[in-house]
């Protein structure tokens, strides 16, 4: 994984779905609503340890863009406006190697705060 970079990168808007494929041979495909609720942002992670804020409602979100950052990263937009997260590549690569446990994670919050995520 360390200093994997992709080689391809691939939305599937209709899907709501960007799929990544690594030089390493790694590939992924990352719901967007992944992707928003894990977006490395302050708005979302807070500004340290503790202080992260639980997105709800995304489950029909999309990417209306991804912009490149140097050599190192990309910048997601979403359609419900949230644009300030820099993807760096590892950080992908980390979302993409544990994305069954961290989703779950992402349920079990929504569920301990009463939340009924509606099914798309």
């Amino acid at each position: 994984m360390a200093n994997a970079k992709p080689v391809e990168i691939q939305l599937h808007k209709q899907s709501r779905v960007l799929e990544l494929s690594y030089d390493d041979g790694a590939h992924f495909e990352l719901p967007c609503e992944y992707l928003r609720v894990y977006s490395p942002s302050a708005e979302v992670q807070g500004h340290g340890p503790g202080q992260e804020v639980l997105q709800i409602g995304k489950e029909d979100v999309n990417i209306t863009g991804i912009e490149p950052v140097g050599h190192y990263a990309v910048k997601l937009t979403f359609d419900d406006g949230h644009d300030t997260g820099i993807f760096v590549w590892d950080y992908l690569y980390d979302l993409g190697a544990n994305q069954s446990q961290q989703w779950q994670q992402y349920l079990d919050r929504l569920k301990e705060a009463g939340y009924q995520r509606k099914v798309i």
